[in-house]
């Protein structure tokens, strides 16, 4: 009797544990336990797509001298320094071109043009007319890379040659030609500076 009830136990729990296998428990998928990926087939094996992040290698400049160095690290405070004026010159160039473009009316034109000119002004007396010589240089040639314009075009293109001949006049009395351009390939110091800190010209 003992025999015949121990077999009927272990039949039971045979059963139970056949029955457990036969219906698992339900899973519940979450959104994120599915993930869609792109698949290369390689010799006949799926080889899933992994993107990575972006990897910048640069490398260690080595200067021939003391001197080299220490200009180097001069023009890119320069550069640094006169970057936000040359993108906010840039962006409101091509605001006021946009601006232009939607209106034929000769006197809202003026306006625009006016209003343009008064915040650029504004923004020479708060700041810019405390930039040095050698940052003012550097301010024209990215305004040319940033606008692919000189600065002397955009003067004669929106008030006319005399005023950008003037313009040009006193720009010379401290140092500066406002018909100076950007040559990525004479500027390589400059470029390179903006390409280790990830910027790119709107023009670019």
């Amino acid at each position: 009797m003992k025999f015949i009830g121990f077999t009927l136990l272990l039949c039971c729990l045979m059963g139970a544990a056949k029955a457990q296998t036969a219906t698992p428990a339900p899973v519940t998928l979450g959104k994120n336990d599915t993930i869609k990926t792109a698949m290369t087939n390689l010799d006949g094996e799926l080889v899933p797509w992994i993107v990575e992040p972006e990897v910048r290698i640069v490398d260690t400049r080595i200067f021939a001298s003391e001197a080299d160095r220490l200009n180097y690290r001069r023009l890119r405070y320069n550069v640094m320094k006169v970057l936000p004026y040359a993108r906010f010159a840039g962006q409101r160039y091509r605001q006021l071109q946009r601006d232009l473009a939607v209106t034929a009316d000769r006197k809202k034109q003026k306006e625009l043009v006016s209003t343009c000119e008064g915040e650029i002004k504004n923004l020479f007396n708060k700041e810019i007319k405390n930039l040095t010589i050698s940052q003012g240089e550097v301010l024209i040639k990215l305004i040319d890379r940033e606008t692919g314009q000189t600065s002397f075009a955009m003067v004669k293109e929106l008030k006319g040659g005399f005023k950008a001949f003037m313009f040009q006049s006193v720009a010379s009395i401290f140092g500066h030609n406002l018909k100076e351009t950007y040559d990525p390939e004479e500027q390589k110091d400059i470029e390179a500076i903006l390409n280790q800190a990830g910027y790119n010209s709107y023009s670019n």
